[in-house]
């Protein structure tokens, strides 16, 4: 049998991938009996060919055959492939190259995802940014800032799409024009929360939008928490940014520690219920406490990328932005200001206010008012 294996592995075609997605349309057959069936018939067009009593001879319970044997005829696997051909999503084994490697590692990996987009390489540095829906000022702009440095960093950002530290973790990563992941709890023809339609589009263009569960799929409660270990699984490591008590963000931290993956922790104010959760990772499970972007990317051994990044973050490209930096400080200040006082004209000085707030060295802070995020280093300023 292990013969038949080896073939089905060196040569994944879509004879043999449609029965994979054809079983992974059958709600009780997972990771651990596909691998038995794999297993003992050698591939598993053999296995969906079977009666009942060879599958009760591969060891599958009598409930499984019985619901196997139920829904075989309402599942064409022709059709299933066509089906993804149409809406232009690939189904990618485990078997397969393209399956990424550190999700190969986990135990509870799923069979087969479904992409619509391009996953990242191997060699890439994904990096898992969660937390609540109900972000609050400072959840956000702490999810949009390290955000933006990993991205900025190159490392690629995946997350599950949701309202609130989620969207802004991929948004920050697009606006650094950078590739994101997001794993769905649903089919990815099915974008939860609808809002996020035009959001999952950008994603598939510039990353890939990843799901276990096979087209149509609607959002269930029981996905969710399940969807959780692919996002830590596919990772380094998993930043929680604003966790209360019981979110799903502590899931995904409870994952990857599972998965022996890093876990990094953004502190908040003890009064806050949407900060508990974070601050008992850090107490109660090691979680290291993130206080900047170097934080997160010097625990992972990326000391070139820090180098890279402290680079970015402190040396302005040219004389423009130098000379506009000058005039920005740590309080707001009108852009009509910083063109007086540089003496520049003012279609520079926006241009150069520009690339500096994608580098995470100023904010607009609204009214056309400007504030320095970083303190710069005088030795890599222009004069």
């Amino acid at each position: 049998m292990r013969i038949h294996v080896l073939e089905s592995i060196l040569h994944m075609d879509d004879k043999e991938l449609k029965y994979w997605i054809a079983f992974n349309r059958v709600s009780r057959v997972g990771r651990a009996r596909m691998a038995l069936l794999e297993g003992h018939f050698g591939s598993l067009s053999r296995a969906w060919e079977a009666d009942s009593m060879e599958l009760a001879g591969a060891g599958l319970d009598r409930g499984t055959v019985r619901h196997i044997a139920n829904q075989r005829p309402k599942i064409d696997p022709d059709r299933e492939l066509e089906a993804l051909r149409t809406a232009g999503v690939k189904a990618v084994t485990w078997h397969d190259s393209e399956y990424p490697s550190r999700l190969g590692e986990i135990y509870d990996k799923p069979p087969v995802l479904y992409v619509k987009g391009d996953l990242p390489p191997d060699d890439a540095r994904p990096v898992a940014v969660v937390g609540t829906r109900r972000a609050t000022a400072y959840g956000r702009e702490v999810a949009h800032q390290l955000s933006s440095e990993l991205a900025r960093a190159g490392v690629t950002i995946v997350s599950g799409l949701a309202r609130g530290i989620d969207g802004i973790a991929h948004r920050a990563a697009l606006e650094a024009e950078q590739q994101t992941v997001a794993v769905l709890g649903s089919g990815v023809d099915v974008i939860y929360p609808r809002e996020h339609t035009s959001l999952a589009e950008r994603i598939a263009n510039n990353g890939a939008v990843v799901s276990e569960h096979p087209l149509g799929a609607r959002p269930s409660a029981q996905n969710f928490p399940r969807r959780n270990r692919i996002i830590s699984g596919m990772t380094l490591g998993t930043v929680v940014i604003e966790a209360p008590e019981g979110s799903g963000a502590l899931l995904t931290a409870n994952h990857a520690i599972e998965q022996d993956r890093e876990v990094f922790a953004v502190p908040g104010s003890i009064l806050s219920p949407g900060s508990q959760g974070a601050n008992r990772l850090i107490r109660d499970s090691g979680a290291k406490l993130v206080t900047n972007v170097k934080d997160i990317l010097e625990e992972l051994n990326l000391s070139t990328v820090t180098h890279q990044l402290e680079m970015a973050a402190f040396f302005p490209e040219d004389e423009a932005e130098a000379a506009v930096l000058k005039f920005v400080s740590f309080d707001p200040i009108h852009i009509d200001e910083i063109t007086r006082n540089s003496a520049l004209a003012a279609s520079t000085v926006s241009s150069a206010l520009t690339m500096m707030e994608l580098k995470g060295l100023v904010k607009q802070v609204g009214g056309m008012n400007y504030m320095r995020l970083k303190e710069t280093r005088t030795a890599y300023q222009i004069v």
